[in-house]
């Protein structure tokens, strides 16, 4: 299974914010088994986000998660982006309009924001593209989005790590299925990696498994991980490579 990360915003390519997001998303849909193929960041634009999105779809990857770019602000143009992308129009969301309005309320109540109506902004944060389901925002006030478009799923979430995290944990993640994805870290006792690499090919073409290579130190150790859908196919693989005179040490 398949999935790209779509990261938006003009902050992650002029280096002023890192994109941790990104990081944070691979991590967890490889845990869920997902081979994430790409990661692609655009800036605050619709149509490079269009043009990027399309050219996504076009690779059928099985799941798309777009992150940033959904607050009320000028440059927040993700949800028109995605609806344009889509070839549908923006709609009002009601529901989330009413937990935005709630969640202003609630800060002009705690002493944050010295006004709670609902100024064009703020509205602009419940639209959503038509036939979208709304994702709950837990920690903030844009919604997400999630839409099945020719059999791709497209989760699109906020830019702020912590809202994002706590959507991909709350309302992404459930949609995925419990299937679970095993990553082993170890170090192998070997000078380089030219002489570690056909074996490494061997192994991947005698097991059902994934290996990733880094050296830790030249002329000492290689850290590797192997991913696998089982414990004992990784350990199959460990084995393999063991008897062909390769020393593990675990962890990096």
């Amino acid at each position: 299974m398949f999935a790209e990360i779509l990261t938006v915003g003009d902050e992650l390519l002029t280096g002023n914010t890192v994109d941790s997001n990104s990081t944070f998303i691979a991590q967890r849909l490889t845990e869920r088994g997902y081979w994430v193929r790409r990661k692609t960041t655009v800036g605050d634009d619709v149509e490079e986000i269009k043009t990027v999105i399309r050219e996504i779809l076009d690779r059928k990857p099985e799941v798309l998660v777009i992150s940033g770019g959904l607050g009320p602000t000028h440059d927040d143009v993700t949800m028109l982006a995605v609806a344009e992308a889509l070839g549908k129009r923006l709609v009002l969301c009601e529901e989330c309009l009413e937990k935005i309005r709630t969640f202003y309320e609630r800060l002009h109540r705690e002493g944050y924001i010295d006004d709670p109506e609902l100024n064009e902004g703020r509205r602009k944060m419940a639209y959503l593209p038509k036939g979208a389901e709304p994702l709950e925002n837990t920690e903030g006030a844009a919604p997400g989005a999630y839409i099945e478009h020719d059999g791709v799923k497209i989760f699109v979430l906020p830019g702020m790590p912590r809202e994002m995290k706590a959507m991909l944990e709350n309302e992404v993640l459930p949609r995925l299925g419990r299937r679970k994805f095993i990553q082993r870290k170890l170090l192998a006792e070997i000078t380089d990696e030219s002489k570690l690499a056909p074996l490494l090919i061997e192994t991947l073409e005698r097991f059902n498994v994934r290996i990733h290579s880094s050296p830790k130190g030249f002329g000492k150790y290689i850290g590797i991980i192997i991913f696998g859908e089982n414990e004992e196919e990784i350990e199959r693989a460990k084995a393999f490579m063991e008897g062909k005179g390769v020393r593990f040490e675990e962890g990096w």
